[in-house]
C-alpha cells in the first residue's frame, strides 16, 4: 500500500526513501511501516519551507489563532493519540494520557506567546549627544527551523519544537523519531486542519542520512535537537555558526535530606523513576539519601517497588510498561546483573525481563565502577546511594558530566539555597523531583546535558533574532 507519511508544502506524499518498521513496542510485532524521504524530497521540503518564510507568516494573532484551534483539536482526539503512543512507544494509558494533556498546554501557551511577541524600548536619549534620537527592538523570526525529536516523548516534546517555531513565524522541518512517526504525523494533520500555511510545516522521515542532509543546508538557520549527547555533539559541530537548542543525555538525582516529608516525597520519587519505565532524561537514577534515614527511605520505597503492576501497556491497570525496544531491555538487564554481580543489592523488583519489558528495580549499594552509577541508564531502574553531609551530596551529582536538573527533599531554607546555588545543573526543584517539569517554565541543562531552552516563553526567543531600529528626529 502506498501510504503518504511525508507532509511538504500543505501535502502528504509517499516517502521514495526504504521502508522503516514501526514496532508494537509490548508485542513486538510490526505495527505499520513507513517510508523514509530520500535526499530530494528533503530538499524539495527545505525549498518549500524557505519559499514560504520568504513570502511571509501569517500574523501574530492568526498564527496564534491557527495554535489555539490546534489545541482543541488535539483535546477532542485525545483517545486517538492515546492508541497511538500506546502501540509505538509502549506507553500506558496515564503516560500517554499525560503526554496529550501537556501537548495541548504547549500549544495554548505558544499561542499566547505569539500574539505578545515583543521587542523592547531603548533610552538612547539619555546617552550623549543622542537627544531627538529613539529607538526600540523586533524580535525577528530567524528563517527555516528543523527540528529532531525523540521517541520518549513523541508528542510533546514535538509540539515544544514546532509550537514556539511557529509562533515566533519560522518554517519547521520536523524530522521525529524513527521509532515513534504516526504521533508526529497526526499532530501535523492537526496542524494542518487548523489552519497551517502550505510550507511553514514539513514531516520527514527517516535516520542519519537526513540529518546530514538537513545539516548540509545553509538555508537551515536553526536546529532544535532532543536526543543522545553523542549524536547532540555532531549535530552542533556540523552546524557551524547556526544556532541551536540542545536537550540531551543526564544522569538525573534528587536529593533526601534527613529532614525531608517522606510521606509527600516517596510517592512523587516513585512516580519520577519508573513513569515511561524511566525513559525520561530527568527519570530519578540517583537517589541520594541522607544516612540517618536510609533505611525506612529503603523499606518504605522496596514496598512501593515492589507494588508496581508492570508490563502490557494496554491493561489500565499497568504502571509500567515495556521499553523501546527488545535490544534496550536486553541492555537494561544487563546492566543490572552487572551491577549485581559487582555487590549492588537489589532492595526490590528485579526478575526475568519478558521482551521489552523490564521489570521495575531499586537497587542500593552501588558505585561508579557499575555502569548504573556512571551512565545513563534509560530504564525502569533506581539506585539508591547515601551520603553524610549536603556537600557530599552536591559533589556526587556535580561529579557527573551531565546538567539538566536535580531534585532536593529538605525543610530548611539554608540547605535549599545553598542546593539552588551550587548544583551545576540547568534546573533545581525543591520539594520536587528531578523529573518535575511544568511547561511554561524553562527547561534545559547544563555540560554534556546541552544548552538553550524549551518552554515556549523561552524557546520564541531562541527561535528569534534582535533587531534595534532607531529614529533620529531632526
Amino acid at each position: 500500500m502506498d501510504m503518504k507519511y511525508l507532509l511538504v508544502n500543505g501535502e502528504w506524499i509517499a516517502g521514495k526513501g526504504p521502508q522503516i518498521a514501526v514496532i508494537d513496542k509490548y508485542r513486538l510485532q510490526p505495527g505499520a511501516h513507513v517510508a523514509a524521504a530520500d535526499r530530494e524530497q528533503v530538499a524539495h521540503a527545505i525549498d518549500r519551507a524557505h519559499a514560504a518564510f520568504r513570502a511571509g507568516a501569517p500574523g501574530p494573532f492568526e498564527r496564534g489563532a491557527i495554535l489555539q484551534r490546534a489545541a482543541a483539536l488535539v483535546e477532542q482526539r485525545l483517545d486517538d493519540f492515546v492508541r497511538i503512543m500506546q502501540m509505538e512507544a509502549g506507553f500506558t494509558a496515564s503516560d500517554a494520557t499525560g503526554e496529550v494533556r501537556r501537548c495541548i498546554e504547549t500549544l495554548r501557551l505558544s499561542a499566547e506567546e505569539a500574539r505578545r511577541l515583543a521587542g523592547d524600548v531603548i533610552p538612547l536619549a539619555g546617552a550623549p549627544n543622542q537627544s531627538g534620537r529613539i529607538g526600540f527592538t523586533l524580535r525577528v523570526p530567524l528563517g527555516v527551523v528543523v527540528a529532531i525529536t525523540p521517541f520518549n516523548s513523541p508528542l510533546n516534546t514535538v509540539a515544544h519544537k514546532i509550537a514556539p517555531a511557529f509562533a515566533a513565524g519560522n518554517a519547521v522541518v520536523l524530522k521525529p523519531s524513527s521509532q515513534t512517526p504516526f504521533t508526529a504525523c497526526k499532530l501535523a494533520e492537526v496542524l494542518v486542519e487548523a489552519g497551517m500555511p502550505r510550507g511553514f510545516l514539513s514531516v520527514l522521515h527517516g535516520g542519519g542520512d537526513m540529518a546530514r542532509w538537513l545539516l548540509e543546508d545553509e538555508r537551515v538557520r536553526f536546529f532544535a535537537f532532543t536526543g543522545s549527547t553523542e549524536v547532540g555533539r555532531k549535530i552542533q559541530q556540523a552546524a557551524g555558526l547556526r544556532r541551536t537548542q540542545m536537550e540531551l543525555g543526564s544522569i538525573a538525582c534528587t536529593i533526601v535530606c534527613g529532614d525531608a516529608n517522606l510521606d509527600t516525597a516517596l510517592p512523587k520519587i516513585i512516580n519520577a523513576s519508573y513513569r515511561k519505565a524511566g525513559q525520561v532524561c530527568t527519570s530519578i537514577q540517583l537517589l541520594l539519601v541522607q544516612k540517618k534515614i536510609l533505611n525506612e527511605v529503603q523499606t518504605r520505597l522496596a514496598k512501593l517497588v515492589a507494588e508496581l503492576p508492570y508490563g502490557d501497556p494496554h491493561d489500565p491497570k499497568t504502571v509500567v510498561g515495556p521499553l523501546i525496544s527488545e535490544r534496550e531491555a536486553i541492555r537494561v538487564e544487563s546492566w543490572i546483573a552487572e551491577a549485581i554481580a559487582k555487590g549492588a543489592k537489589c532492595l526490590a523488583g528485579g526478575g526475568a525481563r519478558k521482551g521489552a519489558v523490564v521489570p521495575p528495580v531499586l537497587l542500593g549499594s552501588i558505585d561508579i565502577s557499575m555502569k548504573v552509577g556512571c551512565q545513563e541508564i534509560f530504564g525502569p531502574v533506581l539506585c539508591v546511594v547515601p551520603f553524610d553531609t549536603l556537600d557530599e551530596a552536591i559533589a556526587r551529582v556535580n561529579a557527573t558530566p551531565f546538567g539538566l536538573a536535580c531534585g532536593i527533599f529538605t525543610n530548611r531554607l539554608d540547605d535549599a539555597l545553598a542546593a539552588a546555588q551550587r548544583l551545576e545543573v540547568g534546573g533545581v526543584h525543591i520539594n520536587e523531583t528531578s523529573s518535575s517539569r511544568v511547561d511554561l517554565m524553562p527547561y534545559g541543562g547544563s555540560k554534556d546535558s546541552g544548552s538553550g531552552r524549551e518552554g515556549p516563553h523561552y524557546a520564541v526567543h531562541e527561535m528569534t533574532e534582535e533587531r534595534i531600529v532607531t529614529f533620529t528626529v531632526s
